[in-house]
């Protein structure tokens, strides 16, 4: 955004240079800026429409803070021609959609407390390289990355990570966004108490609207905006520990793996005299894992599955002895216990039936307390829950039909009953 004119007026309670010319805030201009950057960028209307203006003569441009209010220099509103205003709200309400207030508290929180106008920066760093252009004209003296001899495309944080402030501070102090962009507080601010702030709900409501926006018209925004949309609501999952969890959750569940033993006689044999009661011992648990091996499975992805097996495998202690394999198309192969299995063969390649690999695994001469299904959820689900605990690992398939005989055909989803976890 562009610099504010030297000297800029400030409150008397606040630290700054001298006051200079006092001119009235031209609210007709500023609103004019905002329809102007509603028409050019109309999947920010909800967050543009959101924002509330408070006129104030100590912030040197436009800042916002963490409740959805927009500071407003009359000075810098007068000087500033309308379109490159509209670049600034933009530019103030991306802060606010891309949560860099949190962000840079938790960044803190890591790394310690850091340079406020460092913050700033990164943050406009994030923002500046891709919202400008297509009828948004780049406000004078905005900061982009390669000032710096940094790349497009990186985040806030990684950012912070590339450069220092050494030399710079000088020329790029009078950079100011507010506690929107950094979670510092300033002077100006009027906190979470302050008339006309948004709460949590309310705002997450705004970000919801606008990532909608963008994702039900793609094309219209640029990359940045896009991969934002798809995090917002639906940040990425670490999926390996997700499956790892669900398997030793599953395996640790009441019933799972117990057993009585008289090895240790139970302490309520004491209120019953020559009577010896077996206690109820946790025996390491049993998984068998059906892998879909049919033919909407790709190699890729049966590579994936046997290193999942190998996790798997480590989820419930390392005993390889307790882990056995069914490779599963229409119909399902014998379950192969892992220790034996350096070499495992996935047998298949035809349609998909994971019904007969559930029937097969309950079968077995010791049955399993977890069954693990490796799948992409092309397939038949048994009408009716087994009888021990059940992990579903999905690989990622469009939404889509994939019958091209039957074109208003849709795979079930996974029963309500199976812990699911998304792969990849």
């Amino acid at each position: 955004m562009a610099p504010p004119p030297p000297p800029r007026p400030v409150r008397a309670d606040v630290p700054g240079p001298p006051p200079g010319p006092l001119v009235p805030l031209d609210t007709e201009k500023l609103l004019a800026a905002r329809l102007y950057a509603v028409s050019v960028r109309p999947y920010l209307a909800s967050a543009l429409f959101a924002l509330h203006v408070v006129e104030d003569r100590s912030v040197p441009t436009m800042a916002v803070d963490a409740y959805w209010r927009c500071y407003v220099s009359p000075l810098f509103v007068a000087r500033t021609p309308l379109e490159e205003l509209a670049g600034v709200w933009v530019h103030e309400v991306s802060h606010l959609l891309r949560d860099h207030h949190g962000r840079s508290e938790r960044y803190a929180r890591e790394h310690g407390p850091g340079q406020r106008l460092r913050q700033n920066i990164a943050a406009d760093f994030e923002i500046n390289d891709d919202i400008y252009g297509d009828g948004l004209p780049m406000p004078a003296g905005a900061v982009r990355p390669s000032m710096l001899d940094l790349p497009d495309g990186l985040l806030m944080e990684e950012y912070l990570r590339r450069f220092s402030m050494e030399g710079r501070t000088p020329r790029l102090a009078w950079l100011d966004c507010g506690s929107g962009a950094d979670g510092q507080a300033r002077p100006w601010e009027l906190g979470p108490d302050g008339a006309h702030a948004l709460s949590r709900q309310q705002r997450d409501a705004v970000r919801f609207r606008v990532s909608e926006a963008i994702t039900g018209r793609p094309g219209e925004a640029p990359e940045g905006w896009r991969r934002w949309a798809d995090e917002a609501f639906h940040p990425p999952q670490p999926w390996r520990q997700l499956l790892g969890a669900a398997v030793r959750a599953a395996a640790g569940a009441p019933g799972a793996g117990e057993n009585h033993s008289y090895r240790r006689p139970s302490r309520r044999s004491a209120g019953i005299p020559g009577v010896v009661l077996p206690s109820l011992r946790r025996m390491p648990p049993r998984v068998c894992v059906v892998i879909d091996t049919s033919g909407s499975v790709s190699d890729a992805e049966l590579g994936s599955a046997l290193l999942e097996v190998a996790a798997i495998s480590r989820a419930v202690g390392g005993r390889r002895d307790l882990v056995s394999v069914i490779s599963c198309d229409a119909a399902a192969g014998v379950a192969v216990p892992l220790c034996r299995a350096e070499n495992l063969e996935l047998i298949g390649g035809g349609g998909t039936d994971l019904r007969s690999g559930f029937a097969r695994a309950l079968r077995s001469r010791t049955r399993p307390d977890v069954i693990v299904a490796l799948t992409d959820g092309q397939t038949p689900w048994p009408s009716a829950p087994p009888p021990c605990r059940t992990v579903v690992g999905l690989f990622p398939r469009p939404a889509r039909p994939v019958d091209e005989d039957d074109p208003d055909y849709t795979p079930e989803a996974p029963p309500s009953w199976a812990r699911v976890v998304p792969i990849g």
